[in-house]
């Protein structure tokens, strides 16, 4: 499955989140929301982009984001995860994959010049009606917290 783009509608979705509560998109209308896909749970990359979120939470908030990530990962893994680096946003399990093919953050991806199948750091910028507002197809995770802020802005300006 290829990549939404923006202006397309956000794929719906229900997942669960590190508590086993179901969170579903459509319950976010009115709201922007950062959804943002990555590999695993306390990776280094993915540990570096979920604390950089953690240490700008502030601006989030500020921002009336919701923001989700979203791995294979199951629940429980997520709530550790939560725990041992003082999580504030919401982590959800697609141990199927089906939100993360939706999304198109599934497929082959190439590291160090070998390839292999599996998850694709991307994020999507989610407007409050529901369509997709941004993506960032390759993310960098030391940048990705302000450049996230910095479409959050830019939407909330226009």
């Amino acid at each position: 499955m290829t990549m939404p783009e923006a202006g397309q509608p956000a794929p719906t979705f229900t997942l669960p989140d590190q508590d086993g509560r179901d969170v579903s998109l459509a319950d976010l209308r009115g709201r922007p929301v950062v959804l943002y896909f990555y590999p695993r749970d306390d990776t280094p990359g993915c540990t570096t982009q979920a604390c950089g979120i953690r240490d700008r939470w502030a601006a989030f908030e500020g921002a009336g984001a919701v923001v989700l990530g979203v791995s294979p990962d199951t629940v429980d893994s997520h709530a550790d995860f939560v725990a041992a680096h003082g999580l504030p946003h919401t982590l959800l399990a697609d141990p199927d994959r089906d939100v993360l093919e939706a999304y198109g953050a599934w497929g082959e991806k190439v590291l160090y010049g070998r390839t292999s199948v599996g998850v694709i750091r991307c994020t999507f910028l989610i407007a409050p009606d529901g369509t997709i507002a941004k993506v960032w197809k390759r993310v960098q995770t030391k940048q990705h917290a302000d450049r996230v802020l910095a479409a959050l802005a830019d939407l909330q300006g226009a």
